[in-house]
């Protein structure tokens, strides 16, 4: 599958838009003289439709294509500005990631990723709780997934559900649960935790020394955060700087 930005941006508006239309993919094939298959393509990520194939499945939703251009990743930009301007209690129960924890019990973890840049002071947008988990509590892991109702992501159809939720099984460890999206790193040990607190509550939290090794995301998110800052002409607030 491909990690073009502009080709999920098009499998997720098709989707939708055919979705909120009430059609199924074949229904919307007949409309559009597309075939069920190549729809099913183009709403995977796994094709880039012409600009004539676009516009004839747009068209069949009633719908049309509009062109525009913006600076290159402006979209982090925007994400990073409104993340900014957002109180960290507020993002922490967005992300219910309090209550993640508390179903994680006594499980051994530590947060890891974007969430923990987070807590340590770095406004990055964050869509799921990330942990870091030892292969050797893969059992305990496992059987806490199916206490929280988890789904696993199956990439290839791009959709919650239908593999096996194991961590061990092939796929990615990104799993759906009652409270939220859980991400997972599996690794041999645990990095070693600072400890953030935050009013009545304490978080072992991955330094962001190490989350810039481990997570290549992460790692992009915070230098683009600072080279903003830099320009700017200030200076990064907390442990994110």
């Amino acid at each position: 599958m491909t990690e073009s930005r502009l080709v999920r941006e098009i499998a997720r508006t098709l989707r939708r838009e055919r979705e909120q239309a009430g059609l199924t993919q074949q229904a919307l094939a007949a409309r559009s003289g597309l075939s069920q298959a190549a729809i099913a393509r183009i709403e995977r990520g796994d094709r880039l439709p012409s600009l004539t194939a676009a516009e004839r499945l747009l068209a069949a939703l009633g719908r049309q294509l509009r062109i525009e251009v913006e600076p290159l990743d402006s979209h982090l930009d925007a994400a990073l500005d409104e993340m900014a301007g957002t109180v960290l209690a507020e993002r922490i129960e967005v992300l219910r990631l309090d209550r993640i924890m508390d179903a994680l019990g006594d499980l051994p973890y530590v947060l890891s990723g974007g969430t923990a840049a987070l807590l340590q002071g770095a406004p990055l947008p964050v869509d799921a709780v990330e942990i870091a988990v030892r292969w050797r509590d893969s059992p305990r892991f496992s059987a806490l997934l199916d206490r929280i109702y988890a789904q696993r992501w199956d990439a290839r159809w791009q959709v919650w559900g239908g593999i096996h939720t194991e961590p061990e099984e092939p796929g990615e460890h990104r799993w759906l649960t009652r409270y939220g999206e859980l991400r997972a790193r599996m690794c041999e040990e645990l990095p070693e935790p600072i400890e953030v607190r935050l009013g009545e509550r304490t978080y072992p939290v991955e330094p962001l020394v190490e989350v810039e090794v481990t997570d290549r995301r992460t790692a992009e998110l915070l230098s683009r955060y600072r080279r903003r800052l830099a320009a700017a002409g200030e200076a990064p607030g907390g442990s994110a700087g």
